[in-house]
């Protein structure tokens, strides 16, 4: 159910999944200004900048959904090569911190990151030239989770939160699963049943699907 690439509603998006653990990159951009902003860039950051140059976008704003490694090993590079902003929620500026520790306990190789330059707020308004994406903070998958609404295209960006079918692990770094259970079920549960989520990996599934059929969360 991977969208390779697609405008609607005055939005371009195009979502694909990157190594190392196959973390959903999206690319979110304003046909008419050609501003975008990146969300989650986990790692093959010249893939994610071919990506931005073929769609012939400017990149202003990179988000991130939480601060496990696997969604920002590439933020680093990607600010070096586009001065883009660097937007995290401040709960998780412990995961951030503990990037090269993270990266050890996975086998991982570490590539430094420089510190947020900007901490995301519940329901703030993101805008990249005439789309909007809302600030949704879903804490439990890490204290800092957020999630990203994009009221135009009918889409939100989930993280690890919400998967199809399945939800966040919470058996990580900050986990907890009455707080994942209520960020679904109060946030991301009451948007309009036909919302696509664009999960933090794997497919994409819809608002009202898991509502009937998730089998941890159900409406």
């Amino acid at each position: 159910m991977f969208l390779d690439g697609f405008a609607m509603a005055g939005l371009i998006r195009k979502t694909f999944p990157v190594p190392p653990l196959g973390c959903n990159c999206s690319i979110i951009g304003d046909p008419v200004s050609k501003q975008a902003i990146v969300v989650d860039p986990g790692g093959a950051v010249e893939r994610i900048l071919g990506e931005v140059r073929e769609l012939g976008l400017t990149v202003t704003r990179i988000l991130h959904t939480h601060a496990h490694f696997d969604h920002f090993l590439a933020s680093g590079e990607m600010k070096k090569a586009t001065g883009a902003t660097l937007c995290l929620h401040q709960d998780d500026q412990e995961l951030w911190d503990m990037l090269e520790l993270q990266c050890r306990a996975f086998g991982v190789p570490y590539v430094p990151v420089p510190p947020p330059d900007y901490w995301l707020k519940d329901e703030e308004k993101l805008s990249v030239g005439q789309v909007t994406a809302v600030a949704l903070h879903t804490p439990g998958h890490t204290p800092g989770s957020m999630s990203f609404h994009l009221p135009e295209g009918g889409v939100v960006l989930a993280g690890d939160t919400l998967f199809r079918g399945s939800i966040g692990r919470t058996d990580l770094w900050g986990g907890d699963f009455d707080a994942i259970e209520r960020s679904i079920r109060d946030r991301l549960y009451t948007l309009d049943d036909s919302t696509l989520v664009v999960t933090g990996h794997g497919p994409e599934t819809e608002i009202g699907w898991e509502k009937e059929r998730n089998q941890f969360v159900r409406a």
